[in-house]
Formats: structure tokens, sequence, C-alpha cells
């Protein structure tokens, strides 16, 4: 069966918006590398119409420039597009389509495709949130950048019901940007302090 995984540029309280206007000062190589292990080894990509709409007003430029950048277009613009929204749209970025039916079903129905390529989600805030609640979301990858927007839309609103989920790898960038991969996990068992206290230091660990 084939994974789904979202990536998201994050800053440290949680701001997934407009990242355009933070995040360039701490993309690097790794940062780069991370960024095609994920979007430039997919061949199917899930996105939100707002972030579909910023894609396609740039990458297709950017490939017809022919400029250092090209190579990573082309793979986007190879790749096949599905598009979460409600409106009709007119595509002019090529292999793009509207998603057909409901959206965690359709998302599974991609998951039962015969291979292994990933498939992808790159922003697209409200997609991610819905298919991760369904536990049709395999892997999320939070690229939490060392910054404190302070404003915008953040990754999770408030719920009644915690998403537990479980540390799959985690390694920090030069720029000091965590790159950490989560999977969907279990609930926990209940605790409480009484649990908890229990890992507290005592007298005979404390250095004399």
């Amino acid at each position: 069966m084939r994974k789904i995984v979202a990536q998201l540029f994050l800053s440290v309280d949680g701001v997934v918006e407009d990242p355009h206007l933070w995040h360039f000062p701490y993309f690097s190589d790794e940062m780069g590398a991370a960024v095609d292990a994920v979007l430039g080894r997919a061949d199917t990509l899930i996105l939100g119409r707002r972030t579909y709409d910023s894609f396609a007003g740039a990458w297709p430029e950017r490939e017809a420039a022919g400029g250092e950048d090209a190579p990573f277009a082309k793979l986007l613009g190879d790749a096949r597009k599905i598009v979460v929204s409600r409106q009709r749209l007119a595509f002019t970025w090529r292999n793009s389509e509207l998603l057909r039916g409901e959206l965690v079903a359709a998302a599974r129905a991609l998951k039962a495709e015969p291979g292994e390529t990933r498939i992808a989600i790159s922003g697209s805030v409200s997609v991610v949130r819905q298919l991760l609640a369904a536990g049709v979301l395999d892997e999320l990858n939070l690229l939490v950048h060392p910054v404190v927007v302070g404003k915008g839309l953040r990754l999770f609103e408030e719920s009644e019901t915690p998403v537990p989920l479980r540390l799959l790898s985690s390694r920090a960038f030069g720029t000091g940007v965590l790159d950490l991969v989560y999977a969907p996990a279990s609930a926990p068992d209940d605790a409480t302090y009484e649990d908890a206290k229990r890992h507290l230091p005592k007298d005979e660990d404390q250095a004399p």
C-alpha cells in the first residue's frame, strides 16, 4: 500500500501561514534535500486550492526559465496533482485535476493503488488536518524553524480530542531547523502525577 506523507514549514509557535515571509533565511542544502526527499520523490501530490494556486503561479515559470531550480520545477510539473476544492477550476499547469468525491475516501483509494511511490502533501493545512484526524495520513514531516512568527494560521486548531503521534526520526540542521517525522499512534495509557513522580530525581540521584 502506498503512503501519504505531509510536509510543512512550521515556526516554533506553530504558524504555517505565509512561510515565504519568514522561512527563506533558514533554507539550506540540508532543507533542500529534505524537501526533495518528500516532494521530489512523489509521483502524486494532493494539494489544497490555496497551495495549488501558489505553486501553479510560480513553478511553471521557473521551469520555463531554465534556472538552477528548473529541474525541481520539472519534477513538480511531471507529478500528478490532485487539487482539493469545492469550486470548479480551470487548470493551466500540466497533470492537474480536481479531486473527485470525498477527500478521505479518495485518499484511501489512492493509497490502495499499486506501487510503492509515495503520495505527498505540501502545506494544504485543511487537507492535512482532515487526513490526520481520519487516520489516513501515514507520516507528518514538520520542518520547525527557530523563529516565533507571532501571528497567522497555525497547524492545529483547538480541539477536544487529542491526536497522539509517534516520533519516527529527528535531526537538527545547521540553521537550527528541526526535521521531525511523526506517524499516527494509538492513544497512550492513562496516567496521573502519581505515575509521573516516580521518574523525578531521587535524593541519591543528586550530585554531592
